[in-house]
């Protein structure tokens, strides 16, 4: 009778994941009640079995996490087609619990409707205007090269870990923008909230929130990655504030400094005005600053890493990389249009990027209504994964998919090519805000760094030994190493 039991209860709860409509639903893998694919996926490297999958049932498929179903869209062709042509299906954001809890909806990563096409726009208004993708950036990013360079000429050439000083480096880019100036690097309070971020983002990766808290929340409110998610989001919020106070008490409407002035001064002419419903209020402003902050250091940043790390991996390249600065630059300072003349290095940022993939699956997405995609019927309220890996591995688009191969962006004559499947900033309406600023960040880290400097692995360590494999969490950086930094000027 228990056997029986079970068997009826298995086969009713399996009912569950299958629609009772007379349609044709994407592929997956059989799920299990409850666990759903959890068994079958390897939750420490989820891209890796979705590539399985893409594979196997093509470029649409479900999968379920837990009880959670979740369509999978992989593949340029299908990526596209739904977040550019289809985007106001496919353009609404899927909170996940923890990051929806803190924010409660307010921001730009985890917010939809009204309060997010508000911050969106404004937001994307006012980095243009305070720099961003234009030549005071520009001077802004050069002058912290310099301050870059100096931490790594103190190194003398001995291994060292290059993570905070990048971290701090990039950082700073965003803060001169949002808060109206930079800091140093030994600033306590600065430190804490580049760490305070970058660890949040770790955690927002762990499979022990990925799997435990996002599908079973009642269940597993308890677990300690949970706490300091919170704790440190807490301490970074507080810091945010104070910054915010400062500013607030020493603003001038008639001259802002940054993000934060301009968004305090909309608000103050709305409560001025008599509206009392607006979008611009304090909690709006507080999260749209952590995330701003959080985007503009940990994806760069990571992105930087790699490159140098590719670099000691594969001289070779380090040395045509270098002889290309040396041909076309020399010792000045390399500029942003300079980008054009040196066709081989922007093809070693590009590749970086695609073969990195530090975002594998992007942000989730959700459906707004029902819609036959490709086929398949999706059913509005769906949970979507744009696997962004699968645009940027696609072996359909690119020749040596898994492979630090530069020429996938260089044509025949050696000159640069823009590839349409370069997709690592997303696409639509959800695409990366800081694109543009994220792009010349680094363009000129890079390229200011291979000038005064030769990457190789730490002494002991062969090229060879150096490990690609990535450390997982919300974002693929890289596994932690050391490196030497030699002067060459």
């Amino acid at each position: 009778m228990v056997l029986i039991v079970l068997t009826l209860i298995f086969f009713i709860s399996s009912s569950s994941f299958s629609s009772k409509r007379n349609v044709k639903e994407p592929p997956g893998l059989r799920a299990f009640p409850l666990l759903g694919n959890l068994l079958q996926l390897d939750l420490k490297r989820l891209d890796i079995s979705l590539m399985e999958l893409f594979q196997k049932y093509g470029s649409v498929f479900t999968i379920y996490l837990g009880p959670k179903k979740v369509v999978v869209l992989a593949g340029y062709r299908t990526v596209k087609e739904a977040l550019v042509d289809c985007d106001e299906v496919f353009g609404e954001r899927q909170p996940l619990h923890i990051p929806d809890e803190f924010s409660q909806g307010h921001g730009l990563f985890w917010s939809n409707g009204d309060s997010w096409r508000e911050m969106r726009r404004f937001a994307l208004t006012n980095l243009r205007d305070f720099g961003m993708g234009k030549r005071g950036c520009e001077d802004k990013i050069i002058e912290e090269c310099q301050y870059l360079i100096d931490v790594f000429k103190k190194s003398k050439g001995e291994a060292f870990d290059t993570t905070q000083p990048i971290n701090c480096a990039v950082s700073n880019i965003i803060c001169s923008i949002v808060y109206g100036h930079r800091f140093k690097y030994n600033d306590s309070q600065f430190t804490t909230l580049v760490y305070g971020a970058s660890r949040n983002i770790r955690i927002l990766g762990s499979a022990s929130i990925q799997v435990m808290y996002e599908m079973f929340p009642s269940l597993f409110k308890w677990i300690a990655n949970r706490k300091e998610f919170f704790k440190t989001a807490a301490a970074n919020s507080k810091q945010n504030l104070a910054i915010i106070r400062h500013l607030k008490k020493t603003l001038n409407p008639e001259m802002c400094r940054c993000f934060v002035d301009a968004f305090l001064v909309r608000k103050k002419h709305l409560e001025e005005a008599g509206i009392t419903n607006s979008h611009f209020h304090d909690d709006n402003l507080l999260m749209t600053v952590m995330n701003l902050f959080a985007a503009g250091t940990e994806t760069t940043s990571t992105t930087l890493r790699w490159a140098l790390l590719l670099m000691a991996k594969y001289p070779k390249i380090q040395d045509e990389v270098q002889e290309e600065l040396r041909r076309v630059i020399g010792d000045r300072q390399v500029q942003v249009a300079d980008r054009k003349n040196l066709p081989f290095t922007d093809a070693v940022i590009h590749e970086t990027q695609r073969l990195s993939s530090i975002i594998p699956t992007a942000l989730p997405h959700k459906t707004t209504r029902d819609i036959t995609f490709q086929g398949h019927f999706i059913e509005k309220g769906t949970t979507v994964f744009p696997f962004l890996t699968s645009v940027l591995h696609d072996p359909s688009e690119w020749e040596r998919p898994h492979s630090f191969y530069p020429a996938h962006f260089l044509d025949k004559e050696k000159k640069f090519v823009k590839r349409d499947a370069f997709l690592p900033f997303s696409a639509g309406r959800r695409v990366c805000l800081g694109e543009s600023l994220a792009r010349m960040a680094l363009f000129l880290f890079f390229t200011t760094l291979l000038q005064h400097f030769r990457f190789t692995p730490a002494p002991g360590v062969s090229e060879d030994e150096l490990d690609l494999t990535p450390s997982v969490g919300a974002t693929l950086g890289p596994s932690p190493h050391k490196l030497c930094t030699v002067s060459c000027m």
